[in-house]
């Protein structure tokens, strides 16, 4: 065993001495591979201490117990984790290239005029690939202006839903249904961010005509503030709770709004928990809400109730 792996070791020293241009390849692709792991190591590493050090100020162990810290510890982490994702795919682009001039250099290829005449054909590619980099463009100003980041949930015009990834030049958006959307960064002119800073949640509640406004108002207001101190809304609910008055008013009812500041991205949970406290606190108090029949425009006639069946319309106009 002693004796094979000096003469195996002997024959690849042979090889390589024999064919030194072969050998310069074959070190240039390793130091580029070493290269690369070394840069994303170096990346992840930073991304990994920026990640520590926001979790180490709030006292947290996990990423997710960040929503209870201030939004923009989430929004750091999440930026950091974008920005890393970003750097890690140029770093492959980088090194990429530069091994390929380095190989072709070894190999006997003249890379000046070929770089020369790779700036002549990018340019022509780039009028007939304009697309292309306004993709890349967009992309990199999304990232850095913060407009989005992995974990978001935003709309982009017709698609709305999770950021699974964010590319150069592809945006990953998962909607409510599971949905994978790819949607290129080029084509995405407007960024709705609902998980960015904070969100509102904002209720409607029918009441009957004839209520005591006041009387209902308090007893809302009472009851989104007990929600807000409660322990699994404390740290969410980002303000006291608003009674903004009567929204709308119809011979069936009154609409009352109230809304509540909470963190961005826990408006729907928020809002989904509100609607059960009011549930129970209008059951307590022994308010029923009232119908609220639509009323839907009938050509140039006039106006009919949707609820209406459609035999009593017949009955009303035998002709």
């Amino acid at each position: 065993m002693d004796d094979e792996e000096p003469q195996w070791w002997s024959v690849v020293v042979d090889f390589f001495g024999d064919n030194e241009r072969i050998a310069q390849i074959v070190f240039t692709l390793i130091g580029g591979a070493i290269a690369l792991v070394l840069l994303r190591i170096a990346i992840s590493r930073i991304v990994n201490r920026v990640v520590t050090d926001v979790k180490k100020r709030h006292g947290v162990e996990d990423t997710q117990a960040l929503t209870m810290s201030p939004v923009e510890a989430m929004r750091q982490v999440q930026r950091t984790r974008t920005l890393g994702s970003v750097l890690n795919s140029f770093a492959g682009w980088l090194v990429g290239i530069v091994v390929v001039l380095m190989v072709l250099a070894e190999a006997g290829v003249s890379v000046t005029p070929l770089i020369a005449s790779a700036g002549i054909v990018g340019a022509a590619i780039g009028f007939g690939a304009q697309s292309l980099v306004r993709d890349v463009l967009n992309g990199l100003f999304m990232v850095f202006e913060d407009q989005l980041g992995v974990g978001d949930v935003v709309n982009v015009g017709e698609v709305s839903g999770v950021v699974e990834r964010l590319g150069v030049r592809v945006t990953e958006i998962r909607d409510v249904d599971g949905t994978l959307w790819f949607v290129r960064n080029g084509e995405i002119i407007r960024v709705g961010n609902y998980s960015q800073d904070w969100a509102r949640v904002v209720v409607d509640i029918p009441i009957p005509y004839e209520s005591d406004v006041s009387e209902v108002q308090d007893r809302l207001f009472e009851t989104a503030t007990a929600f807000s101190q409660h322990a699994d809304w404390r740290r969410k609910v980002l303000a006291e709770p608003e009674i903004w008055g009567i929204e709308s008013i119809s011979a069936e009812a009154l609409v009352v709004r109230m809304v509540v500041k909470v963190r961005g991205g826990e408006q729907w949970a928020a809002k989904r928990a509100l609607h059960a406290w009011i549930k129970k606190a209008l059951d307590r108090e022994g308010i029923d809400l009232p119908p609220l029949n639509r009323m839907v425009l009938d050509g140039i006639q006039g106006v009919r109730s949707a609820t209406k069946p459609a035999a009593s319309k017949a009955a009303e106009n035998p002709e």
